[in-house]
């Protein structure tokens, strides 16, 4: 049995809730809300399939296929790919016409940052990530434990000159990010603020480059070794290549929206091979880069969010 995420002992931060994009994320964040909160309103926007499915086990009260279903909510999650939210924020200010907040979940946020700056000051964003996922995608992998014990990034606009996080201008700027605060913590996350740019450097080594790697290597080995050869693979092959199954659409997006410090990260890494490469006979360099592993590995392990997934 999933474990309860207790109710707020306060009211719910947020009255109607739209959440643009049913999957995996978004339809774990609407899971979670209905655990935490009894009243408040869940706004699903998706395909018509996938409402359907998420209407039969009651996570959202209304739903629809039109992104004027968001008109009214004063917080708009945007939970499809990256560069599908990037139209989406475009589109935003024509069917909400009063105030809201608007965040996001995706992987990238430098772009995300850039097209919101376009928004009318009536619409706030900031945006969102949070580091949880499942080996299944979809709302049918939905579930409502899916943030527990997990940061969840946010990046405001910028730092003001007391070093606090901003968002936008105003006296109710604070606000919003202490609203989205509490809402994500009373989700089982742990929120997190750093800025856009520092965001996507650290996610193209902690996330992006090792999903690349594990495809890549996944790709290169099943060529070589071929279905008979597979057959006899044990566990290091399968835990190293855990992540192989993901989806390609979903990574070109990160990619495309990340291209620099993706480069970047895959540049160390085949700096890494070549050295490797280039010892093999004498193994001073593995020695090396294995000792050091080691020590990172162990310092992972002992990193206070753990793996819910």
């Amino acid at each position: 049995m999933l474990p309860v995420i207790q109710p707020d002992p306060g009211p719910p931060p947020f009255e109607r809730i739209a959440i643009v994009g049913f999957g995996l994320v978004g339809g774990s964040i609407a899971l979670a809300v209905r655990q935490g909160w009894r009243g408040g309103l869940i706004i699903a926007i998706d395909r018509k399939d996938v409402l359907e499915a998420a209407m039969r086990v009651h996570a959202a009260d209304v739903a629809g296929d039109d992104l004027v279903m968001a008109s009214g909510a004063d917080l708009i999650i945007l939970a499809a790919p990256v560069r599908q939210n990037i139209a989406l924020l475009g589109r935003l200010a024509e069917y909400v016409p009063g105030p809201a907040l608007v965040t996001d979940v995706g992987s990238t946020k430098a772009d995300m940052v850039e097209a919101a700056a376009g928004l009318p000051e009536r619409l706030r964003f900031i945006g969102g990530h949070p580091l949880a996922g499942a080996a299944a995608g979809g709302f049918d992998a939905a579930r409502p434990d899916l943030f527990r014990g997990r940061p969840w990034i946010l990046t405001p606009d910028r730092p003001d000159d007391d070093g606090q996080w901003a968002v936008g201008d105003g006296p109710s700027a604070m606000g919003s990010l202490e609203r989205l605060e509490r809402f994500v913590t009373a989700l089982g996350a742990t929120p997190v603020t750093m800025g856009a740019d520092e965001h996507d450097r650290l996610l193209a080594w902690l996330s992006h480059l090792p999903q690349l790697t594990a495809s890549a290597l996944m790709h290169v080995v099943g060529e070589r070794a071929g279905a008979a050869g597979l057959a006899l693979a044990g566990r290091g092959l399968r835990d190293t290549t855990r992540l192989a199954s993901s989806p390609a659409g979903i990574w070109q997006d990160i990619a495309a929206t990340n291209t620099e410090q993706l480069s970047a990260a895959l540049g160390d890494l085949v700096d890494a091979l070549e050295r490797l490469r280039a010892d093999l006979s004498e193994g001073s360099e593995l020695k090396r880069i294995f000792e050091s592993a080691a020590r990172w590995k162990a310092n992972l392990e002992s990193a206070g969010f753990k793996d819910t997934g």
